[in-house]
């Protein structure tokens, strides 16, 4: 039932991108795009949401880019989901007093519960879990101290 936007998965794999590859430096946006094939239209509108949030910080001038706010392992995943979800709050929501008591007191209940447990799983989850699990995926970062050409 939980399905995520467009937005909310590109976010994800924005700030994941960011976490697993700028290691050494700030992250340029035309990066990510290049890597993970994110419009440019949804990932710096989302990016500079997610840096007036904390999540990530800016960096300017000409070497500058996107870092982690924090380290990886204190950023969840539902952190990033509140972002984008209040960045595409729809005009009309169901939270009204309008409709039937089986609607206020069931239905709508049983809804405001599962998103909470689906919050909670988001929650538990970092970037250093998702990095990790990449890692172990056997996808290659580029920054990969291990991969760089030491050459003298």
């Amino acid at each position: 039932m939980f399905r995520p936007t467009r937005k909310l998965l590109f976010a994800v794999e924005a700030v994941l991108d960011i976490a697993y590859n700028g290691a050494q430096l700030p992250v340029q946006s035309s990066e990510i795009t290049r890597r993970q094939g994110i419009p440019r239209r949804y990932l710096e509108q989302v990016l500079q949401q997610l840096v007036r949030e904390r999540i990530l910080s800016g960096v300017r001038g000409p070497r500058g880019g996107y870092r982690l706010a924090r380290e990886r392992r204190r950023v969840t995943v539902g952190e990033i989901v509140r972002v984008v979800t209040m960045m595409e709050m729809p005009a009309e929501t169901a939270d009204g007093d309008d409709g039937s008591s089986l609607g206020r007191d069931i239905v709508r209940p049983l809804f405001g519960e599962l998103h909470d447990r689906v919050m909670a799983e988001l929650d538990s989850i970092t970037l250093d879990d998702l990095c990790r699990q990449a890692q172990a995926a056997g996808i290659a970062r580029e920054d990969d101290p291990l991969e760089a050409d030491y050459t003298i």
